[in-house]
């Protein structure tokens, strides 16, 4: 079996590399193939990755490559794990939509449709020339935003499920809260990406989130920095998203008054670079927790799995509605439990949702609509369109000074600007 990470030179990818050692009886990997246009980064990465593999005994062969087309030849799977601009773009999205008084994020927001533009080119690119040169491969995404990105290959007809690490941060959190395994755990998740909640928690069949939220409610709320007073009224889990949506104007006051994550996550880059020239190093070191993307490779490796073995068993992803939320199109991309099989991924059943959930969940999703129509087809119209759509702006003259300083930050990534 081969795999190509696309992204392969990203500081993150050793804690991908460590999951692949540690699972190979799950996923037995004969080739990894990091792609990447730093050639650097790559020899430093693709190193450390070596060491690793070699560390805990991993038979299969890992190399590296700056040429896109020999990476993915022959690939069963390729992971996607982009971030078009680095850090560097990241710490704009982050800061100028505040200086309309909204929040500077990477995923969600005017931030967020920001990387959307940047990112939704490239990767459909990246995707047509996987299918013209091997069809039967996957394409797993965990490029953010998401929901966004995995729209858009579904909608062009790519083989490709999408993937993010709350789920299963929720699941190993839940699971050390109770002292139970994490296979003992079973997620009511469900929303868009980075917009869920965990609706009920189940252990042995029975659920347990109201034990959680009695006995363990300080805890949560201290990790997902919201008050213990809103999982008490909501009654439910959310992501720590929502704090962007629950307590906005309070958020955008914190984001104004320190460093933005990016620049602590370039600053923990430079040193993760550092530890990884060194030719003694053969773990992931302790600094690399620090970079976010907890329990990622775990994740990656059980739906990599999944799709190439035909396993049908239930995972928390992205893919395409189709009716398991009646209040959405069928091609918006949720985030659910799913059945993962060698046909992809298949939604499960979803009780009613409150109005309170459905409400946002479909005000994000015309968004995201708006969002992928702006990516795909570019104009100045369309973008404002979209950030006037999104419940975090929703103001025209916000919408249209955002659209400005959105174009502006971006234009060397935007080809139509």
């Amino acid at each position: 079996m081969k795999l190509a990470v696309v992204g392969g030179g990203s500081t993150y990818t050793p804690e991908l590399i460590d999951g692949f050692a540690r699972l190979r009886d799950v996923l037995p990997l004969a080739e990894l193939v990091l792609v990447d246009p730093a050639p650097d980064r790559l020899r430093m990465v693709g190193g450390l990755a070596r060491r690793i593999f070699a560390r805990q005994g991993h038979p299969g062969r890992i190399t590296w490559t700056d040429d896109l087309a020999a990476g993915i030849d022959g690939a069963d799977a390729v992971l996607l794990q982009l971030r078009i601009g680095g850090q560097a773009a990241r710490n704009q999205d982050e800061t100028w939509p505040l200086e309309c008084g909204c929040v500077g994020q990477e995923t969600t927001g005017a931030g967020g449709l920001a990387k959307a533009l940047r990112t939704v080119p490239v990767v459909l690119d990246i995707a047509e020339r996987v299918r013209r040169t091997n069809p039967d491969a996957w394409i797993i995404d965990f490029t953010n935003p998401v929901g966004i990105v995995t729209r858009a290959l579904l909608q062009a007809g790519h083989k490709a499920v999408g993937l993010c690490n709350v789920a299963i941060g929720f699941q190993r959190k839940f699971a050390a809260l109770l002292g139970v395994a994490p296979d003992q755990v079973v997620l009511e998740h469900v929303g868009l990406n980075h917009l869920t909640w965990e609706r009920s928690v189940r252990v042995a069949g029975e659920d347990v989130l109201p034990e959680l939220l009695t006995e363990h409610a300080d805890a949560l709320a201290a990790d997902l920095r919201l008050p213990r007073h809103v999982l008490d009224r909501l009654g439910t889990v959310p992501s720590y998203y929502l704090r962007y949506y629950y307590q906005h104007d309070a958020v955008v006051e914190e984001l104004r008054g320190k460093p933005s994550r990016a620049a602590e996550v370039a600053a923990i880059e430079q040193q993760l670079l550092t530890l990884y020239a060194d030719p003694a190093l053969d773990e992931k070191p302790e600094l690399l927790s620090r970079r976010g993307g907890a329990y990622y490779s775990e994740a990656a490796v059980a739906l990599t799995s999944s799709l190439l073995a035909d396993t049908g068993d239930t995972q928390v992803v992205n893919a395409r509605n189709n009716g398991t939320l009646p209040f959405l199109p069928d091609d918006a991309v949720i985030e659910v439990p799913a059945t993962v099989d060698a046909t992809g991924a298949t939604p499960l059943p979803v009780r009613p949702l409150e109005p309170l959930y459905a409400g946002l969940i479909a005000h994000v999703t015309a968004y995201e609509q708006l969002a992928l129509d702006a990516a795909l087809h570019g104009g100045r119209d369309r973008v404002f369109a979209a950030l006037l759509s999104h419940p975090l702006i929703g103001q025209i003259d916000h919408a249209d000074r955002l659209t400005d300083l959105l174009i502006a930050h971006n234009r060397e990534h935007l080809t139509w600007a």
